[in-house]
């Protein structure tokens, strides 16, 4: 059982550590470093693809894991909430946004004038984005500290026990 733990954990840390690293690491060095907002935003675009995917395949370790190791449906219910944010994400707002890109001229949105209403639209997406992956990382937290109290009350119970 420790190890399927472990795997829990794991799918966690992985997904939410790249969320981490993605928002407060790789987004701001490339808007800070890339000359050109469209580049760093295509940049940006196809590492959000990557990431949701790596969720989507932690989400299922994690439920496949907890399915079997653990009993307690609230961690779950958390990450299938995470899952279903990600994919939202991923096949919703991601691909509107790519499809507005796709229809501008260069495929450049920030070279539209702020009243276009394909940039609103795009920016308004790009705000829904950022709301809704905050939301997966608080979720992601709130799971990896009950999945790690779950341990020490498990470590507590048996040494009692014992």
């Amino acid at each position: 059982m420790s190890f399927l733990r472990f795997l829990m954990l794991l799918s966690l840390v992985v997904w939410v550590g790249g969320i981490v690293f993605f928002a407060f690491v790789v987004a701001p060095a490339l808007f800070t470093i890339v000359p050109s907002q469209h580049i760093a935003g295509l940049v940006v675009a196809r590492s959000l693809v990557a990431l949701h995917w790596a969720g989507m395949v932690a989400a299922a370790v994690f439920l496949a894991c907890s399915l079997i190791a653990t009993r307690g449906a609230a961690k779950n219910v958390l990450v299938l909430a995470m899952l279903a944010l990600t994919l939202i994400l991923q096949f919703g707002i991601v691909r509107r946004m790519e499809q507005l890109r796709a229809a501008t001229p260069n495929g450049d949105v920030s070279a539209l004038a702020s009243n276009d209403p394909a940039r609103a639209q795009f920016d308004r997406l790009h705000g829904y984005s950022t709301k809704l992956e905050g939301s997966v990382l608080l979720l992601g937290f709130i799971t990896i500290f009950m999945v790690a109290r779950e341990g020490t009350v498990a470590e507590r119970a048996y040494a009692a026990r014992h």
